[in-house]
């Protein structure tokens, strides 16, 4: 087994050109700064440093293994910090981006829960349907639904197994019918939702593993979330939301769950950032405090979605 502090040895040895140099460091003696260095080569079967009696040079083997033992000892040394960190109390302000409707149905009141707990804390909410701009807007993190485009943000998931739900309001459905499979969806009024220029009209569903699309078509779009639940809860359409956003409907009967023999496209949830550096002790706590939150919730009791 690999010890951190042989791994140590040959950090500063690497670093400072010279194994007494590194044991004074260590404050350990140079028969045990050598001894470490042996126990890691014979560890990984090969020679990481070539030493003499007047020089010490990293072995391409050494130089290889010397980015993987320093990347090793940082991520330990940030697990201690964020420890430490962990058992202060957090301060500072918080400036948070989130979808309309879970905004307002399920995370501003658990965030008041939040505040509660740690009253240092101070908290700016944007709540909206349009994508915040990380870079430019004055905003530390965003929640989002589906994986960000960008590839250079950090996504860190909350519930990634979430997925949309399609639903009516039992009104909706006396009046016009259930849909029995996707294709139906065209002689409905669906209830479409726009994010910046693009109208989600396209709703995929699988069945035995196939994935189909259908293109849906009605009188109403929406680029604000909440508005699409609320004409669905008032009998007005078929919605194709996630299912974070009508647990509580379904679960009460003002929205029936539709073509639950079919499964539906994933949404997963995640907390994003533009940097891991900005991941502070306050977001990474913030992060488990909703992730709980949010399994409790889908685990609660109710009705089940399938």
């Amino acid at each position: 087994m690999i010890r951190l502090e042989d791994l140590q040895i040959l950090l500063h040895t690497a670093q400072l050109g010279s194994l007494s140099a590194a044991a004074r460091l260590l404050d350990i003696s140079p028969a045990v700064a050598s001894a470490g260095l042996k126990r890691l080569e014979a560890e990984l079967h090969t020679r990481l440093l070539v030493r003499s009696t007047r020089s010490l040079r990293l072995t391409t083997d050494g130089e290889r293994y010397l980015t993987h033992a320093r990347a090793a000892i940082e991520a330990l040394q940030a697990g201690e910090q964020a420890l430490a960190a962990g058992q202060q109390a957090l301060h500072g302000q918080l400036s948070l981006s989130m979808p309309s409707d879970i905004g307002r149905q399920l995370l501003w009141p658990w965030l008041d829960d939040f505040l509660a707990l740690h009253p240092a804390v101070r908290l700016q909410l944007h709540i909206s349907d349009r994508l915040a701009d990380l870079y430019r807007m004055p905003v530390d993190v965003a929640l989002r639904y589906g994986v960000p485009e960008d590839s250079s943000l950090v996504a860190l998931p909350l519930l990634a197994d979430n997925r949309r739900l399609l639903c009516a309001a039992p009104t909706y459905l006396q009046q016009h019918g259930w849909p029995q499979r996707p294709e139906d969806l065209a002689a409905h009024e669906c209830l479409r939702f726009v994010l910046g220029d693009a109208l989600h009209e396209r709703w995929r569903f699988a069945r035995h593993g196939e994935w189909s699309a259908v293109t849906v078509g009605g009188r109403r779009n929406s680029d604000d979330g909440e508005i699409v639940r609320r004409w669905a809860v008032a009998g007005l359409g078929i919605a194709y939301k996630s299912q974070l956003d009508v647990l509580d409907d379904v679960r009460s009967g003002r929205l029936q769950a539709l073509l639950t023999d079919y499964q539906a496209e994933p949404t997963p949830l995640y907390l994003v950032c533009p940097h891991r550096l900005m991941l502070s002790p306050l977001i990474m706590r913030l992060r488990e405090f909703l992730q709980q939150r949010l399994q409790d919730y889908v685990a609660g009791e109710g009705t089940s979605l399938r």
